[in-house]
This record gives structure tokens, C-alpha cells and sequence, in this order.
């Protein structure tokens, strides 16, 4: 009977010295805790750093034969960049030159953009080129009503010229040719060479009227002061009286403008 109490001072004697053991272990300071955790950061962090930094620069330091070819590369893509450059130069440049006939020839064919078109009959390789065909056309329709045709002019800033149309309208019947005239006036003290473009208003026009002879997309050399007149021979095709977008049509405005060419003062062109 006296075992059992004896037992149980002992463990009661235990749980003391444990509870006493717990409760007087002092706890780390908050400051202290942050402040290894940072160390070991540090020195977890440090060596992957200072090895990446190493490895790159190992990698500028390369051995002779790896930076010759290195520099051989390069040197390659310059001279393909180089050549694609004068390439596409020269390919504008050709352009620019072809670009003025390349319009004249679509525009006088398909009277694209208000351009008139070639007159029927005036090309060789046309299907109604024979003379027979363009009388047809040349024939004026009395039945038909007159049709107003306007003048209009204008100059580039770039060129000292005065460009008027001597009359401002003339009244033709379809498939009969009119002759107007434009006069331009070299106002500058110097030799000028001038190239004219043209247009009809409005678009739908632009398809029947046809021009026998006129002075656009051609060279005029004005010396200084000259004062020169410029014909323009035309006809209205009589197939406008079929055309529905025709209908309601009176008035067709022929503007012309000049614009100053491209050349030296000896004449060559730059």
C-alpha cells in the first residue's frame, strides 16, 4: 500500500522539474531572428551571384579563333544589310523614271482617274486603227445635244510660269473635234523645262473623251520670258449617248497642270 504513494511523488517530482525546466529557457529576441535569417539569405545568395557574374565573363572572353569568327559574322550580315539597301535605292530611283510613262500609257487607255483617253484610231496596234473606224467616230451627232466643255490651268509652286487657257468653254455635239488653246509664260530669267498632266471632271467622262493631239506628259523648254501657245485638238465618242452614267451630263471640265522637270541648267538630267 505504501508502494502507490511513493510512485506517485516520483512522477508528480517529474512533472516539476520539466514544467520548471520549460518555463525558465529564455526566448530569442525578434532581432536576432531576423537577423540570421538575412545572413543566411546572404550567403545562400552570394555564390550563384559571383558565379553568374564569372560566367559572363568567361563569355566575352573568348579564345582568337572564336572572336575572328564572331567578327567574320557580323561583318556578313553588314554586307547583306548593305546590299538589300542599294537594292531597294536603286529599284525607287528606276520607278521614279518609269513611273510617269508607265501612267500615261494605263491612263490614256483605260481613262483611269479622269484621264482622257487615246483617240481612236491614232494607234497602230489599236483594233480600230484603220481610218475608216475613226471616221466613224468623227462623225457629229446633230440629233444629240451640245455638250459644255470648260478649260481650267494651274502651275506648281515650284514653276515660274503664268499657264492660262485662252477660252474658257466651247460647246461641242459627240463625235465632233474642237481646238483649244493654252498659252504659258516663262516669268523667271532662266531657261525652264516644263511637263504638263492632265485631267476630265467628272470621272465618268473621262472614258470618251479622246484627244487627238495636246502637249501633255511632253517636254516644253520655255526660254526666259518666252510666251508660247499650246493647241489641244479633241472629240467627245459618240458611245456616251449609250452609257446610263452619262445621262444628265452637260458640262466637262479639261484641266491641265505643269509642273517643272527635273533637270539642270545645261539641260542633263539629274
Amino acid at each position: 500500500m505504501n508502494s502507490i504513494p511513493q510512485i506517485a511523488r516520483q512522477w508528480s517530482c517529474l512533472l516539476c522539474r520539466s514544467s520548471a525546466t520549460t518555463t525558465t529557457t529564455p526566448l530569442r529576441p525578434a532581432q536576432s531572428i531576423i537577423k540570421q535569417t538575412a545572413q543566411r539569405r546572404f550567403l545562400s545568395e552570394g555564390k550563384p551571384r559571383r558565379s553568374q557574374q564569372q560566367w559572363h565573363q568567361g563569355q566575352h572572353q573568348g579564345t582568337p579563333d572564336q572572336m575572328k569568327r564572331i567578327h567574320e559574322e557580323y561583318k556578313r550580315r553588314n554586307r547583306s544589310t548593305a546590299y538589300y539597301t542599294i537594292s531597294v535605292i536603286l529599284g525607287t530611283v528606276a520607278f521614279s523614271y518609269g513611273s510617269v510613262p508607265f501612267y500615261k500609257m494605263i491612263c490614256q487607255t483605260t481613262g483611269y482617274g479622269g484621264q482622257p483617253v487615246r483617240a481612236h484610231g491614232t494607234s497602230p496596234s489599236s483594233s480600230d486603227s484603220s481610218p475608216e473606224d475613226l471616221a466613224k467616230k468623227l462623225e457629229p451627232v446633230t440629233t444629240a445635244k451640245r455638250i459644255r466643255v470648260t478649260f481650267s490651268a494651274s502651275v506648281s509652286d515650284q514653276l515660274n510660269w503664268k499657264f492660262t487657257p485662252q477660252q474658257r468653254e466651247v460647246r461641242v455635239l459627240p463625235g465632233e473635234t474642237a481646238l483649244a488653246f493654252y498659252t504659258a509664260t516663262n516669268n523667271s530669267d532662266k531657261d525652264i523645262i516644263g511637263v504638263a498632266t492632265y485631267s476630265v471632271t467628272p470621272a465618268q467622262t473621262a472614258g470618251y473623251f479622246s484627244k487627238i493631239q495636246c502637249f501633255c506628259f511632253e517636254e516644253q523648254r520655255l526660254q526666259a520670258g518666252e510666251t508660247v501657245d499650246m493647241p489641244v485638238f479633241f472629240y467627245l465618242d459618240p458611245d456616251l449617248l449609250n452609257d446610263l452614267n452619262m445621262q444628265g451630263v452637260e458640262t466637262v471640265t479639261l484641266n491641265y497642270t505643269f509642273f517643272k522637270a527635273r533637270y539642270d541648267e545645261g539641260g542633263s538630267r539629274q
